[in-house]
């Protein structure tokens, strides 16, 4: 939603490319990328999160009369939030749509492998989640050493970025085209930004749930789709999490996010029970919708540059020198145990991308810990 989560659209698509064979097990943009639409990617993105910012505006007052009085959902979500969280958990591995015929071609066998492998990433991530969280990490140079930064980075970041590296895939020239969507697309794109902006305030509100489960609750609430409405629904879930949960703690008074959790420590937040909006949020949200619509016209602009040179880029070398920035930083903040962490992380992590379940599936690192801390 703000400027730099809308270059990141384009960085992960240029950053950490698979080659062909595992394009669309990692990230749809790369599907794109490859085929020299690594543009097409990065507009859709920026159409995503800012058609999400509009849908976030007009349901304001809904969620806030839903959350709290007179319906106070989230009160009622707490009663159940354990068995919430189990049902989330149960749906991202029932729709696991990998097939793994390494054990039999033939039947229902390659899709419940590929199921049994998901929920084996599942629970071995949530194992790890067990261990790690309970380490304590410290920075060499003084820093606060959160020990979830080198587990994530090695969960989702690092494998990527080694699979590329090793399978060294070839960039296209990029097409530099406007962003011009027919009647049929643009039904569909408007279906993913209402279906991924819902799904994003649902992620805002429950703890545990990334925007990348939110993306898959929200791909599941509509028919199948192709990598282009993947990417769209992706990034209103991604857009309207980081936007409603700015509305969100000023209505539970619960930081569910680092930007709220900033948010919370630095004014005073002032509960919103009136028809009024208090004036700390209104002041909020119109930065965020000015950031959000600055960031939109900018992701463009940087993305159709970066596009005309990325094929001439030196790829591996960028590739390693972002890896080898991560691991600088993992040990800046974390010391050497947060480079075995990174480790550590990064060998589960490679086992999606070897395999072709879904990456989201490693956020058993966070889903089995919550889920045991409410049982």
């Amino acid at each position: 939603m703000s400027v730099l989560s809308h270059f990141f659209a384009f960085g992960t698509t240029v950053i950490g490319a698979p080659d062909e064979d595992t394009a669309l097990s990692v990230l749809p943009a790369h599907g794109l990328l490859l085929e020299g639409k690594g543009y097409k990617a990065v507009a859709l993105s920026a159409l995503g999160s800012y058609g999400a910012i509009v849908v976030c505006i007009f349901i304001l007052y809904l969620v806030r009369f839903i959350i709290g009085s007179p319906l106070f959902l989230y009160s009622t979500l707490q009663e159940i939030m354990v068995w919430i969280l189990i049902a989330i958990s149960i749906l991202m591995l029932a729709t696991e749509k990998a097939k793994i015929d390494d054990f039999g071609a033939k039947g229902i066998r390659p899709a419940v492998s590929g199921m049994l492998f998901a929920t084996f990433v599942f629970f071995l991530s949530g194992v790890f989640g067990l261990v790690i969280l309970d380490f304590s990490l410290d920075s060499p140079i003084g820093l606060d050493a959160p020990v979830l930064f080198p587990a994530l980075a090695g969960l989702f970041g690092m494998p990527t970025l080694l699979n590329s590296l090793m399978t060294k895939p070839v960039i296209p020239e990029q097409k530099i085209e406007k962003l011009i969507l027919t009647a049929d697309e643009k039904r569909s794109s408007i279906l993913s930004i209402i279906t991924g902006s819902l799904a994003g305030i649902l992620v805002s509100i429950i703890p545990g749930i990334t925007s990348a489960t939110g993306t898959i609750l929200a791909m599941n609430a509509r028919e199948g789709s192709g990598n282009e409405q993947t990417i769209v629904t992706l990034s209103s879930v991604n857009t309207a999490s980081a936007f409603s949960v700015i509305i969100v703690l000023f209505i539970i008074l619960r930081p569910r996010s680092g930007a709220a959790l900033a948010v919370n420590e630095l004014i005073s937040v002032e509960e919103w029970t009136a028809l009024m909006i208090p004036t700390t949020l209104i002041y909020l949200l119109i930065f965020l919708i000015f950031a959000g619509s600055l960031s939109y016209f900018l992701t463009l602009s940087v993305g159709r540059l970066f596009a005309r040179k990325f094929a001439e880029a030196p790829y591996s070398l960028i590739v390693t020198l972002t890896i080898a920035m991560i691991s600088i930083l993992v040990f800046i903040f974390t010391g050497f145990m947060g480079l075995f962490v990174l480790l550590s992380a990064t060998c589960i992590g490679f086992l999606p991308v070897f395999w072709g379940v879904r990456r989201s599936h490693c956020m058993g690192l966070l889903l089995i810990p919550i889920i045991l801390h409410f049982l």
